[in-house]
């Protein structure tokens, strides 16, 4: 392969942006410059006006695959995750059947070898049943541990107080929890069908899925971490009362317990339900515009340590359906990179914390090995965006294979140049390229 040179790019790295050359040399980066690199035969890339960035880490989606494949593919979602800036991601196991055995979990990692052009983990998932076979999962390779403490599908709700002691008193690895208190969804049900019985309107959501159902579940989590020292990461946080469980006091790197928000609780509040209904219905709900402002600030001062998407598409049929028999999850990987430059630009967050929490921290947090930042040594994951020209989503260029997004019919007032991993340029404004460059995620543990 060709070492590749991008001349001349806005390059924003470890807090920093300054203009500068970088070399890609057998899929890793050789050199990064703020002076010229001379042209010693290389496929040369003028990037002047661009911006260049380490590829997204999104910790938290959802491919569908094995057995919801008419939603998502690992190879549909891949694609548009690469498409919209993203190189690696971090999948969860709520697919069929679940994620919850060694042999399952093996499964989907032979999936992604054979199509993802974007670099991959999964999650180990758990029951109340599984825990040997969970203590079994490689540190080295294999992302983290889920556990859902909140409301689930199937056997996948992790809710027995002995056992939930028993995975954080023994888990050596990440666990990452998804938590609303499911006792408290269901009397809040109870109440709302009591009243409008299957009236239910989709603007009732946050207040099903309430503030206090996330706090009674989040405080239980960091509780167990806490007193077993585990390695906790909560995921998908939604309220101004749960931020006070999240410390700024050490670096991320000396954290325990971490925390991660995701673009649809950044962006939406609760008067959204009007105009999008459904679309937006997701698990834990989006709450309201005191929250979304509170995780503004608790994102900028370094409590909420992440950014992520929980990519979790349905099809625009299941959508459609009555709020009640409707499902939670929306579409958002391909976006999630121009959605946050859109906030940058109106002064919510410098591009320069951007990059820290979709890129580094990601890296930081899981421990990942050379990837998540521009260094020399590091794997070439890399974005190159352009930030004054303008791009409108719309059903011909979206990639998902639910085929709608949250964002259709808006402009966002960047657009997505090229995406390179592992080296490989894996696609540009004319589109993907056909190479599956993903390779799977190894760990520093």
């Amino acid at each position: 392969m060709k070492p590749t040179l991008i001349k001349n790019a806005l390059i924003i790295n470890e807090g920093k942006s300054f203009t500068g050359d970088l070399l890609i040399k057998n899929g890793r980066i050789e050199k990064i410059s703020q002076q010229s690199i001379s042209d010693n035969n290389y496929e040369i890339i003028n990037a002047e006006g661009l911006w260049l960035m380490p590829g997204v880490i999104d910790d938290q989606v959802h491919f569908r695959e094995p057995g919801l494949t008419h939603k998502a593919t690992i190879a549909t979602e891949s694609a548009a995750a690469v498409a919209g800036g993203t190189t690696t991601f971090m999948e969860m196991p709520n697919t069929v059947p679940h994620a919850v055995t060694q042999e399952l979990l093996q499964r989907k990692y032979d999936i992604a070898q054979n199509c993802s052009p974007a670099n991959y983990s999964f999650f180990m998932g758990t029951t109340n049943e599984n825990i040997e076979e969970v203590l079994k999962t490689n540190p080295k390779n294999v992302c983290g541990v889920k556990i859902f403490m909140g409301s689930s599908t199937g056997n996948m709700l992790v809710d027995e107080p002995d056992i939930l002691e028993n995975l954080f008193s023994r888990c050596e690895l990440l666990i990452a929890t998804h938590c609303e208190d499911e006792e408290t969804i269901k009397e809040n049900m109870r109440i709302y069908t009591s009243k409008y019985h299957e009236d239910i309107l989709p603007r009732f959501h946050p207040e099903i899925r309430s503030r206090e159902a996330c706090l009674i579940s989040s405080s239980f989590a960091v509780e167990l971490a806490k007193k077993h020292d585990t390695r906790l990461h909560v995921l998908h946080i939604t309220t101004l009362d749960e931020i006070s469980l999240f410390s700024n006091a050490v670096a991320l790197k000396d954290k325990r317990i971490t925390a991660e928000v995701c673009v649809h609780h950044l962006t939406f509040d609760a008067h959204d339900y009007e105009t999008l209904g459904n679309k937006i219905k997701c698990n834990p709900a989006i709450k309201y515009a005191e929250d979304r402002d509170a995780l503004w600030q608790a994102l900028n001062n370094n409590q909420l340590d992440i950014i992520a998407t929980d990519h979790a598409p349905h099809t625009l049929e299941e959508k459609n359906h009555p709020y009640l028999t409707s499902p939670a999850g929306l579409p958002l990987v391909q976006h999630s990179l121009q959605q946050m430059i859109e906030h940058a630009n109106h002064g919510l967050i410098t591009k320069e914390r951007m990059v820290e929490k979709m890129s580094h921290a990601p890296a930081e947090c899981f421990k990942i090995s050379n990837r998540g930042y521009l260094r020399e040594g590091y794997f070439a994951d890399l974005v190159l965006v352009n930030p004054d020209e303008s791009f409108t989503v719309t059903q011909n260029n979206i990639l998902y294979k639910c085929g709608w997004s949250p964002f259709e019919g808006k402009t966002f007032s960047s657009s997505i140049h090229s995406t390179y991993v592992n080296g490989i340029k894996v696609f540009d404004k004319n589109g993907l390229k056909g190479e599956l460059a993903g390779m799977r995620l190894e760990f520093e543990r």
